[in-house]
């Protein structure tokens, strides 16, 4: 069989995706959600309960989870002049009862509940076989060709008046992604249940032990959602997180583990969602540079066109499921349409 081609790439990393969804694909394995992947989620609804999968958008709260991601900022807009909250409109527009109120958000896209972008992680590798890798995203977007981003610092960071937008992450950023409707079949495996909540770094063995004990039937094309109970503990925090509690709570999966990267790989699975901060353990299990300090990121994002979901509520589903004795649902997923974002805040929809 031979290898895919492309003009932006002479070679592609191994065990990855590039070229077979297309030339110029930036859906990866997003392409597997078609009308019959729907179909198998819809089967799964039996009850017609549904279950809201956001955190509320200012949680964790703070930047002391992540120094470089701070809690939305929300201002009233300007009317005519006049401070955008409980504008009486009569002045403005006589004859009017009108009380209005319009506002504005700057908003870090990765800060709560998420999708990343293909964009999010790319890597240095050698995609035109010279021997000198490159700065290169998946199906060998280039940075500085597809996916743009400015150098110097003034131009990042919350902007001050009069600035604009300085970025364009381009075919592999969120926006490709918002306009394929994501939405099909899901299912849960709830580490939280079998393993606890104390921090753990799970391989393939631990994580098929799970599968095999709820009887997971996990589909090419299936979304896969782990419960770790650590979005739970956020909200019980209240927005006050205690980074020493929640950098010691709960799963991670085991991004070095090849065993695992297999597994995504050969199970055909379209994406991954967990509750937690990166869904693997950040920074990685020290080896040999160069190498990647989110492997599993890397391997997913990069290589397999698989998006991540982080920092998803699912407790309260994984309930629901297990007193059911289910572990397969319907998941309505949308990122919001960013054209060139780097990820999206998202309040995804589980329905059983």
């Amino acid at each position: 069989m031979n290898e895919p081609q492309s003009p932006r790439w002479r070679r592609r990393p191994k065990s990855s995706t590039w070229g077979d969804f297309g030339v110029d694909d930036a859906l990866g394995r997003i392409n597997l959600l078609t009308g019959a992947k729907v179909a198998e989620g819809l089967a799964e609804v039996r009850e017609g309960r549904a279950f809201a999968l956001g955190l509320p958008l200012t949680l964790p709260g703070g930047n002391a989870l992540n120094a470089n991601r701070l809690p939305p900022v929300r201002r009233p807009t300007l009317r005519q002049g006049h401070a955008g909250a409980n504008v009486i409109m009569d002045p403005l527009s006589p004859g009017s009862s009108d009380v209005l109120s319009d506002d504005l958000v700057v908003l870090h896209n990765q800060y709560s509940t998420q999708w990343d972008a293909f964009a999010h992680v790319g890597s240095m590798f050698d995609a035109d076989g010279d021997g000198v890798p490159e700065p290169v995203y998946y199906n060998g977007f280039r940075a500085g060709v597809e996916v743009i981003g400015p150098t110097d610092p003034a131009d990042c960071g919350v902007p001050g008046p009069g600035q604009h937008t300085t970025s364009d992450l381009g075919p592999v950023g969120i926006g490709t992604l918002a306009a394929h409707p994501v939405q099909g079949r899901a299912v849960m495996i709830d580490l939280a249940h079998h393993l606890g909540t104390e921090h753990r770094v799970v391989d393939f063995e631990a994580l098929r032990g799970v599968i095999e004990a709820d009887g997971v039937d996990v589909r090419p094309g299936d979304i896969v959602t782990l419960h770790t109970g650590y979005a739970a503990k956020v909200l019980e925090m209240a927005g006050d997180p205690d980074p020493e509690v929640l950098h010691h709570y709960g799963a991670v999966l085991d991004g070095r583990d090849q065993a695992l990267l297999d597994w995504i790989t050969d199970s055909g699975i379209a994406a991954i969602a967990a509750d937690n901060y990166a869904v693997e353990l950040y920074p990685a299990t020290p080896t040999e540079a160069p190498a990647s300090i989110l492997p599993l990121h890397e391997h997913c994002l990069f290589k397999l066109g698989v998006p991540l979901g982080e920092l998803w509520h699912l407790s309260e589903l994984a309930t629901a499921l297990r007193t059911a004795g289910r572990t397969a649902y319907l998941l309505t997923a949308p990122p919001l349409n960013l054209p060139g974002a780097s990820g999206s805040p998202l309040n995804p929809i589980a329905t059983i």
